[in-house]
């Protein structure tokens, strides 16, 4: 596996050719820090869980400010495929086997709340981020159908949220590829535009009061009472800090390393379709996720094209001509569009838990001394709508209400085995077993 700087510079190469990038219009500019900086909660990591947080803190009362390492927006949260769904990245049997089944029903709750408050935010600041409403969870064979019927039964009997069944012999209406059996429809979740839904939460941030440096890697972090963040040409000062970083803290924690492992996702965007073709392939123009464990994903983009991701790699190596691998997996799922090519392939690395559920806690403080660093990490792939809750719950915990944070700060997580030299061959082998029981359905 490569080093964690050379990690960085394949996910930065990646990212910055992406659909999101090239249509997200003029970024806010944010200085780096620059000599010394005092501040009541200092913020590490631009991303979502980040600037939600730092909104939220700030509502508070509190001298916020955020430091990224290089541009707001530029990790997972500005260049992920832009699904906004319930629920979290692990199965609710991992939270119930946990939690307990009503923590479990508290946790689920949450999920719906953190799709409220997405679409809140965007109303409340007309953040123009595209935002559009369903979500179809589809499966790819009969067996793979019946199991994702009993799950849904299970979600609304258990957790009382309701799910449309689509029978096989309705799907073509709801996806115009022949891959798929069923599906179950949720007009609550959606997708958007994730780089310009981040890049407008830096904006509300930045109304709000926040003070944000990008291009502000943090080298070293001190704990203690009056915890200090090292930069290049800076010193911050603060009572609590939030590490949001995920992958990017760049060893500034390595407590938390073992326990997340980055994992490389690709997307593909194709050209410019006609406009009724576009139209054709999703008809209700929501978002759709297969159910396999190394699944495909895609959705309608305003502008007519398809976004389809699919690809990923435990080992951090990219996969050969990225470009022609995505549109053979949109040829797989869509070949009508034989005669379309994929303008843009992009990729970058997201931090995955052993259970894929997230690990959010504090840091062990000195004998005797409070807690005041505090961390969310391990979205797993699935924190475009739950990392804006996971903000407003860490805020609520440094601010002297942590009984939602602690509900999650309960969960147990392992390192990954094998340690720095051994875990990602054998979480490569663990994934070629996934990936043939998908392929047996």
């Amino acid at each position: 596996m490569p080093g964690e700087d050379a990690v960085l510079a394949i996910d930065l190469a990646l990212s910055q050719a992406s659909y999101y990038t090239a249509t997200a219009g003029p970024a806010p500019a944010f200085a780096p820090l620059q000599g010394t900086a005092s501040c009541d909660v200092a913020v590490v990591g631009g991303g979502l869980s980040g600037l939600s947080a730092a909104i939220e803190l700030r509502r508070r009362g509190l001298d916020v400010v955020l430091l990224e390492a290089r541009e707001i927006g530029g990790g997972a949260s500005g260049r992920n495929g832009g699904q906004v769904i319930h629920g979290l990245a692990c199965d609710q049997a991992v939270i119930e086997s946990q939690l307990g089944l009503a923590d479990a029903r508290r946790v689920w709750d949450m999920s719906i709340e953190a799709l409220d408050l997405l679409r809140e935010r965007i109303a409340q600041h007309g953040i123009a981020c595209d935002w559009q409403p369903g979500y179809l969870g589809v499966a790819c064979s009969p067996s793979k159908g019946r199991a994702l019927s009993a799950w849904a039964d299970r979600i609304e009997s258990v957790y009382g949220y309701p799910l449309a069944r689509i029978g096989p012999g309705e799907m073509r209406q709801w996806v115009d590829s022949a891959r798929f059996h069923s599906a179950v429809h949720d007009p609550r979740s959606g997708h958007l535009h994730p780089l310009k839904f981040t890049q407008g939460l830096a904006r509300v941030a930045t109304a709000e009061g926040v003070r944000i440096h990008a291009g502000t890697p943090v080298r070293a972090l001190s704990e203690g009472a009056t915890p200090v963040l090292r930069t290049d040409a800076g010193e911050l000062r603060a009572r609590q800090v939030l590490l949001a970083g995920n992958l990017y803290l760049r060893g500034i924690a390595r407590k938390l390393e073992p326990r997340i492992m980055p994992v490389g996702t690709y997307i593909g965007c194709s050209e410019v379709l006609d406009p009724a073709l576009a139209a054709s392939l999703i008809p209700s123009g929501a978002a759709v996720c297969d159910t396999n464990f190394v699944l495909d994903y895609f959705r309608p983009t305003p502008d007519h094209r398809l976004l389809y991701g699919g690809r990923v790699s435990y080992s951090t190596a990219t996969p050969r001509d990225l470009a022609q691998s995505m549109r053979r997996l949109m040829l797989r799922t869509f070949p009508q569009l034989a005669a379309h090519r994929m303008e843009f392939a992009w990729g970058g690395f997201v931090d995955i838990t052993m259970n894929r559920a997230p690990d959010f806690g504090r840091l062990p403080a000195a004998r005797g001394a409070a807690a005041n660093v505090y961390y969310l990490q391990g979205f797993s792939g699935h924190g475009v709508a739950f990392s804006g809750l996971a903000g407003r719950i860490v805020a609520e915990a440094m601010t002297g209400d942590a009984g939602r944070f602690d509900l999650f700060a309960r969960l147990r997580h392992r390192s990954f085995p094998g340690g720095a030299l051994l875990r990602t061959p054998a979480l490569v082998l663990a994934m070629a077993w996934f990936r043939m029981r998908d392929l047996l359905g």
